[in-house]
Formats: C-alpha cells, sequence, structure tokens
C-alpha cells in the first residue's frame, strides 16, 4: 500500500507558544505561502469589502502579487530609510531592455578622444589632468558606480519621506485588520523605504539612460576618474547631423574639463554635496498629499503602487535656511557649468561644430529631461545650472581681464569665487575685489597692532602724563584749593 503523501498543513502537535506566529504573518503566510498560492477565502471576515475588493478575486490577486514582491524585497532590505538594494534593482531593471554591453572597439574609441581632449584642455586651463584614463560605462554600470552618491543625496529627504508613509500607512489600515497588526510598525517603515527606494531607483534608472558622463549634472558621481556612456552618446548625436567622433570628442572634452576642476579644487566637492545635504534636510512632507495618495491606491492596478510619490509630495513653500542652501548651490552649480563651457570652447576652437555642440548641450543643461523632471519630483530638488550663460559671460571677462592663471586662481579657496552680484556685473568683478581687499586691510593692520601692543602704548603714555601731573604738588589745582599758601600776608 502506498505511503500518504505529507501534508502541507502544519502539524497541530508543534503549534505551541514557542512556534506560534504572531497574527498578521500567519495572515500574510496564508495569501502567499504554500503551492496553492493566493486564496481570497483566507482574507479576514469583513476585510474584503473594507479594501474594496468584494466579488473581485482577480484585482485582489492582482494587489496580493504586488504586496508579495515588495515583501520579498524588504526582506532583503537593511532597515534604513531607503532599501538601496531595492532601490538599485529598480534601476538596472529599468535600463535593462536595452543596454547593450561596451564593446572593445567602443572603449577605445573612447579612451582614444580623451586622450586628444586632455591634449587640448592643457592650453585651455591651468588645472592639469591626473592621466587617468577615461572609462567606458554600459548603462547598468553607471548605475553602480554612481548609487553610493546617490545615497548621500538622498537619504535625509528618504528619512522624511519614510516617516510620512509610515504614519499614513498606519492610519489607512482597515478596522478589520488592526487588532492583527500587533508589532507591524517595523514592517510599515520598511514598506516606506522600500516604495522610496522603488521610486529613487527608477529616476537614477532614467537618468541613466540619458547621462552622456558621469559628471552630467555637475557633480562627480562615479569618483575622481572620467567615465562616458557611448549607448547614450550615439543616441544623442542621433539626428544632429554632426559626426559621432566630433559628437564623442566634445564629451570627452566636457567630462575631463569637469574631472580636472574638481580634482584640483579639493573644497568643491564637499561643497556642493553639502548644500544639496542641507537642502534636503529641510524638506517637508505634505502629510494631506501622501494621505491622499494612499487613499487613492486601485488595488486592480499595481502601478498605483508605483505612484505614490509622485508630484506634490512635497512642500511648496521653503524655509529660510532652504533657501539659502538653494541660492548656495544654484550659484556654484552656475559656476561650475560656465566654466566648463567656457574652457571647453577655448580647446575646441578647432573642431568644427563646437559652436552647435555646445548651444545644444545648454539646452539641454537648462531645460533637463524627463528623468531629470522625475528626479527633482522625487527629492524636490532640481540640479540645473540656471545661470550658466551669465556664468560663462563672467569668466570669458576674467579671461580677458587676468588671463589663463588669473582666471583659474580664483578657484583657489571659496571666499575668493564670484557672487550674485558678479553674474550680474562681471565688469564690476575687480572693483569689488579691490574694495573688499582694502577693507580687510585695513582690519588686518589694526588686528596687527592691537596684537602689538601699540594701542595699548598710546593709552599707557597718557595716563603716565596725568599720572605726573598729579604727582606735583606744585602745579594743578592744588594750587587753586588753597590760595593762601601763595600769598601768607592776605590772612
Amino acid at each position: 500500500m502506498a505511503e500518504n503523501p505529507p501534508s502541507n498543513r502544519p502539524d497541530d502537535s508543534n503549534n505551541d507558544d514557542e512556534n506560534a506566529k504572531d497574527p498578521f504573518s500567519e495572515m500574510f503566510g496564508s495569501l502567499f505561502g504554500g503551492a496553492g498560492g493566493f486564496d481570497p477565502k483566507n482574507l479576514p471576515e469583513g476585510l474584503s469589502e473594507a479594501m474594496g475588493l468584494n466579488n473581485n478575486p482577480e484585482a485582489m490577486a492582482q494587489m496580493m502579487q504586488q504586496a508579495k514582491a515588495m515583501m520579498a524585497a524588504m526582506s532583503q532590505g537593511d532597515g534604513g530609510p531607503v532599501n538601496w538594494k531595492m532601490a538599485t534593482d529598480a534601476a538596472r531593471q529599468a535600463v535593462a531592455g536595452d543596454d547593450p554591453s561596451v564593446t572593445a572597439s567602443r572603449a577605445a574609441a573612447v579612451v582614444s578622444a580623451a586622450r586628444l581632449a586632455e591634449m587640448w584642455l592643457d592650453s585651455a586651463t591651468v588645472f592639469e589632468a591626473d592621466g587617468s584614463e577615461c572609462r567606458s560605462f554600459s548603462r547598468a554600470e553607471w548605475v553602480e558606480k554612481t548609487m553610493p552618491v546617490w545615497k548621500s543625496l538622498t537619504e535625509p529627504v528618504a528619512v522624511s519621506v519614510g516617516k510620512a508613509i509610515t504614519g499614513a500607512l498606519s492610519e489607512q489600515i482597515p478596522e478589520q485588520m488592526r487588532p492583527m497588526m500587533g508589532g507591524a510598525q517595523g514592517m510599515l517603515q520598511s514598506m516606506g523605504g522600500t516604495m522610496f527606494g522603488m521610486q529613487l531607483g527608477t529616476a537614477v534608472g532614467g537618468l541613466a539612460k540619458d547621462v552622456l558622463g558621469s559628471t552630467d549634472i555637475g557633480l562627480p558621481l562615479a569618483g575622481s576618474t572620467p567615465a562616458l556612456v557611448p549607448t547614450n552618446l550615439s543616441a544623442f548625436g542621433d539626428g544632429l547631423g554632426v559626426p559621432e567622433q566630433e559628437v564623442l570628442l566634445f564629451a570627452a572634452l566636457r567630462e575631463c574639463a569637469h574631472v580636472r576642476l574638481f580634482n584640483r579644487v579639493p573644497w568643491l566637492r564637499s561643497t556642493v554635496i553639502s548644500a544639496v545635504e542641507s537642502y534636503a534636510r529641510g524638506i517637508h512632507i505634505d502629510m494631506s498629499r501622501v494621505e491622499e495618495a494612499v487613499r487613492d491606491i486601485d488595488p486592480s492596478n499595481p502601478e498605483s503602487f508605483q505612484s505614490l510619490m509622485g508630484e506634490g509630495l512635497f512642500m511648496p513653500k521653503r524655509t529660510a535656511a532652504q533657501e539659502s542652501a538653494l541660492a548656495k548651490l544654484e550659484l556654484v552649480l552656475a559656476l561650475i557649468e560656465g566654466w566648463v563651457d567656457e574652457v571647453v570652447a577655448a580647446a575646441a576652437v578647432n573642431l568644427p561644430s563646437a559652436g552647435g555642440l555646445r548651444e545644444t548641450i545648454r539646452r539641454r543643461r537648462a531645460a533637463g529631461g524627463p528623468a531629470e523632471n522625475a528626479f527633482a519630483s522625487l527629492v524636490g530638488l532640481e540640479l540645473r545650472p540656471r545661470r550658466l550663460r551669465e556664468a560663462a559671460a563672467l569668466w570669458a571677462h576674467l579671461f580677458e581681464e587676468r588671463g589663463l592663471e588669473g582666471r583659474d586662481a580664483i578657484w583657489e579657496h571659496p571666499d575668493l569665487m564670484p557672487t550674485e552680484e558678479d553674474l550680474q556685473d562681471p565688469t564690476g568683478f575687480t572693483t569689488r575685489r579691490q574694495l573688499a581687499e582694502a577693507s580687510m586691510d585695513d582690519i588686518d593692520a589694526a588686528l596687527s597692532k592691537l596684537l602689538s601692543g601699540g594701542f595699548e602704548t598710546e593709552d599707557s603714555s597718557d595716563e603716565t602724563e596725568n599720572s605726573g601731573d598729579a604727582e606735583n604738588p606744585g602745579t594743578g589745582s592744588d594750587s587753586d584749593e588753597n590760595p593762601e599758601q601763595e600769598n601768607p600776608e592776605a590772612k
């Protein structure tokens, strides 16, 4: 006689207090576990009706499939404000359909173009190259290399988003389900981190399809070595009517100029990232918008989970600290892009299509693309050099006035950097600096005099003169107080 197959049901004899699951885990286990898959009958009484899924098992199955994927992703997270594994996986998935590997011939072409670009840049700036070869990234490799910087830029806002989503989800849990929640607060926090990670990964994946290199948005995203994305360069060049070699060379000039600037100005990287972080820390979440988004989730449409953090999530009103951080960020981004724009124009003077490519890049940076807009919507921050043309005009004026070394010497210290006023009036830059330097010289002279005791010597000589008068009994007011001593016959 054949033996009965083993039962899939748990052994009641082992269902003691030590092995018992909390009701919430039990429910999700019965919904998602086992060979039978989803069974609507497993829902607690009244829950299906409360969630608007009555008599719609197909919709419930779709929602549970999405939730199951999210649960699997949550289990792989580290419990932080962002599920970074989910973010990386979502970004890679976004580019997986169209991401050819970089061929050896393309990589060699990138290296050759970068070497020529470095030679041309030697005559356009005093900042030297560090000798590193330009790398070629596939879109997926760009995601992997840049994710650490995205983490530092977005984690402050992710903390706020996670708290907001956790609170909103807690409020939206149906009454029939709340007694089963137990200690599910940690699970909701993980869900918030997973949702944000999913959205961030999708935005980064969109950028990976659009960027030409590692410095396109004005930040050194992939370290101190230049890198280009050949697949995106080919797509960018389509329809421009410019030879592919010239597009590649112009992109290499921009990438190498960015890297030279950041490598030779050690304070610049931290200044940019610090300004982004200062802005992000002050972002306020529109709780009513989050709650509305949670209420509007359509269980029959899994994509509605993805749209939870769409436009309008962030409060439009900024704090004074945020305005200050944003102004600082926009200024430094404009100065970076303006300097690169001017240096590349000088270096590419012999490139036939340089003028047209320069204008195309200017417009591209000013307008941004769908992927950049998606990222701005997610973190509430646009990384665009709005005043690129004004900054380029300022650097051009400084070159005419001071020459190559004098222009680039301005990057020596953050206190020397141009201001908003300098962008509006480039010709007055030197005069304003001279006045400021003269004022500082006066302050330095006064400080040196004070430290050397100069002021103290003058004061002490005055005191000595006064004290000498007081010690002389035959002078001063003593004779006035005793006039009889001067004329004894008057008595």
